[in-house]
């Protein structure tokens, strides 16, 4: 299967906090990672290479209805108006074309097998139908200030928490989104790209949330249900976040209650202690049950919260700005050849 990566982080960082359009040509210097725990991080971890380890540094061109995201040895240029992502190898030089309609595809096919084995997991622990769940939003200045690649920056954090109804997180368990952004100078066309991206993810007909590559994000959600309604929830907020983005770090956390890690320290110790599985996985019940069982905390972790995992983090820094884009930026380079 051919897979189509968006190499930007920000384009799942930046669906937090809508912008209004600003007409302009922009080239970026970025940074990103993304990294999952629990059974896709070990899989990441295995096949991902150092890009999944360390991050990657990549040059996004924005010129009219053209994005370019390069770096060292991939590019990827997708054209609203033709409809059309080109990947490219940029060792080869060759590349492949993609119609939306194909990658939608694509992204549905993963998602669907992802909920089909998310599904063929939960039929080993019996569950109850879920609770009504609910959320709250918070945003606040933490009054810490810093210089980031030249910037001056303020800190703003952003909390999105998902709860049984009724209840504390820590009674009923549930999901927490911690962004903690650092926001530099106003630089009015780097909205140009949050933009182009929601108009990217409007053509493509899914909705907000999918950033890194789009079929492990489809396939994250299939595993945490909670994860797209969460990320919908932060789009729909209109927070004054006045600045540009200069270093954002996200944390995606499933939250245990104490009954459930009981029985999941339960079962680690009647399975010898090893975690029952990859990653130290455990099988418990309830709302957090599933979570828990598909990334249990860490040694480091139960440091701080034993009732919380890490299921996802984000990482993108800005390190350089431009505002003048040539035509070839955004442009399939000289010499490539299509890989049929």
């Amino acid at each position: 299967m051919k897979r189509v990566r968006i190499l930007s982080s920000l384009l799942f960082l930046s669906l937090l906090f809508p912008v209004a359009l600003v007409k302009a040509e922009i080239k970026t210097e970025e940074k990103n990672l993304v990294k999952f725990e629990g059974i896709m991080g070990t899989m990441m971890g295995l096949f991902g290479g150092k890009a999944a380890k360390e991050g990657i540094i990549n040059t996004v061109a924005l010129r009219g209805n053209r994005k370019a995201t390069m770096n060292d040895s991939t590019g990827e240029i997708i054209d609203l108006s033709e409809e059309k992502v080109y990947s490219l190898d940029l060792k080869k030089k060759t590349y492949e074309v993609a119609t939306f309609e194909e990658i939608r595809r694509r992204i549905l096919d993963a998602q669907e097998k992802a909920a089909k084995a998310a599904k063929e997991q939960k039929k080993e622990t019996p569950q109850q139908q879920g609770p009504e769940m609910e959320m709250d939003f918070a945003v606040k200045e933490s009054g810490q200030r810093k210089t980031i690649n030249g910037f001056d920056c303020r800190e703003v954090i952003t909390t999105i928490t998902m709860r049984q109804k009724g209840k504390k997180l820590e009674e009923g368990g549930g999901m927490v989104m911690t962004s903690n952004i650092w926001l530099g100078p106003e630089i009015p066309a780097s909205k140009e790209i949050t933009e182009f991206d929601m108009r990217y993810f409007q053509k493509l007909n899914l909705g907000a949330g999918f950033g890194a590559d789009m079929e492990q994000m489809a396939a994250a959600m299939a595993m945490y249900p909670g994860m797209k309604e969460m990320m919908t929830k932060s789009q729909a907020q209109q927070v004054d976040m006045k600045g540009t983005q200069i270093l954002s770090v996200t944390k995606m956390e499933s939250v245990m209650t104490a009954e459930q890690q009981a029985a999941s320290e339960k079962k680690q110790q009647d399975e010898g202690g090893g975690g029952g599985g990859i990653g130290g996985l455990t099988s418990v019940r309830g709302i957090g049950g599933l979570l828990g069982r598909k990334a249990a905390p860490k040694k480091d972790d139960q440091a701080g919260s034993k009732d919380r995992a890490t299921i996802m983090t984000t990482n993108h820094e800005l390190l350089k700005v431009a505002t003048t884009v040539s035509e070839s930026d955004t442009a399939i380079p000289p010499g490539f050849k299509e890989k049929k």
